[in-house]
């Protein structure tokens, strides 16, 4: 049972920092132990490439049936008793992915990952804007998300581990799930007792008002330019920049790198410069760095941009997050939902958008699309309040 016990009398705001912070690097060790075992479970039901692509739409599915549920619950409920019931039913999903041993069995659970993933997603963010409330809105936020990134690269190295000694992805799953259960408990008791807001008469749907869709834009722009990242950095680096085998995996790594590095500073520079102006400051080194990639197709340059690329990306989302939760016009949660709700739609068109331009013209020229959505982040940013 998940500790749910009225708060001590007095929790230090570090604390409920470190406890938030785990939470976040659990999920993204949760969602990463998953990404580094799809070859596997591909292989074990021989799936096709086409398949593959079909079938790991059910994530976005789930996602996509609980985004306005999702602030609901937490302005209903309180992002605390969401987001730790969301963590045990998320790795409880993780779970069933590994021990699905046909495609009827994977489908349902891929969708209930979804689902857990957007649950966790809102309430986790709501829970660091709490946190960030107690050191008098000092931007924290970015370095929460920092951790998450910083668990991908720890489920890369442990999948590694496994599949070199054999372990099969239940067994593997399995472990993690008992390791996120472990940091869950140990977790539990300093994170935020209340939100701002919170109301359990609140409407399922609210009209976003303009500085949310503000918001909401800038995170569109921002997670088109980051869902095509994921997608295509290995294919430019084959087809255009035309690497060698050993080398077309580095500007996905490169990217990811300096995405995760580029968190953990954020929040300093947020401090000193103001959201807005890192913001801004984001959009146009995503833009730089894909335009030396684009106008200088060879191996360390491209690796230069996606470089760029990466302290481009690090801080948008973090950064509209925080604003989002400062809403005067709705709860946390809410207000979170909205925002994240727009910009999930920007992370899915974003890899097939980037196809269909890319068969209409050239890859090359589909990169340069995603350097506009760069610009596009600093010039909506100019204009919203942030």
């Amino acid at each position: 049972m998940i500790p749910l016990a009225p708060s001590p009398q007095y929790i230090s705001r570090k604390a409920h920092r470190i406890a938030v912070g785990a939470l976040f690097f659990l999920l993204g060790l949760c969602f990463a132990t998953w990404a580094s075992r799809i070859p596997s479970i591909q292989q074990r039901m021989g799936i096709s490439e086409a398949g593959l692509g079909g079938v790991l739409l059910a994530i976005p599915l789930g996602q996509l049936l609980t985004l306005p549920l999702a602030g609901w619950l937490v302005a209903k409920e309180g992002s605390r008793k969401v987001v730790l019931y969301g963590v045990v039913f998320y790795a409880m999903a993780l779970v069933g992915l590994g021990w699905a041993t046909s495609l009827y069995q994977l489908l349902p659970c891929l969708v209930l990952f979804g689902v857990g993933g957007n649950l966790t997603n809102i309430s986790v963010n709501t829970q660091a804007v709490g946190v960030e409330r107690l050191y008098q809105h000092k931007p924290i936020m970015a370095s929460f998300h920092g951790l998450w990134s910083l668990a991908g690269f720890v489920a890369a190295a442990v999948g590694s581990f496994m599949i070199g000694h054999a372990v099969t992805p239940g067994l593997h799953f399995i472990f993690i799930a008992l390791f996120i259960m472990a940091g869950l408990a140990v977790a539990a008791g300093s994170t935020v007792r209340e939100d701002s807001g919170t109301d359990p008469d609140q409407p399922i749907f609210v009209k976003p008002d303009k500085e949310l869709l503000g918001l909401g834009a800038i995170a569109f722009c921002a997670l088109i330019c980051e869902g095509a990242m994921f997608d295509w950095s290995g294919v430019y680096f084959k087809k255009v920049i035309q690497a060698d085998k050993d080398w077309v995996g580095a500007g996905y790594t490169a990217f990811m790198s300096t995405m995760a590095l580029g968190r953990f500073g954020a929040d300093w520079l947020a401090h000193r410069l103001g959201p807005k102006r890192v913001i801004q400051l984001c959009g146009l080194l995503t833009a730089v760095g894909l335009t030396i990639a684009v106008l200088l197709p060879t191996l360390p340059t491209a690796l230069l941009g996606f470089l760029l690329v990466g302290f481009g990306t690090s801080a948008v989302v973090p950064l509209v997050y925080s604003a989002a939760g400062k809403s005067t016009h709705m709860s946390a949660g809410m207000a979170l939902a909205s925002v994240s709700t727009i910009g999930f739609f920007g992370f899915l068109l974003g890899p097939p958008v980037i196809g269909v331009v890319a068969g209409a013209t050239s890859l090359r020229i589909s990169f340069a699309f995603i350097a506009f959505m760069g610009l596009c982040v600093s010039a909506v940013a100019s204009r919203v309040r942030v």
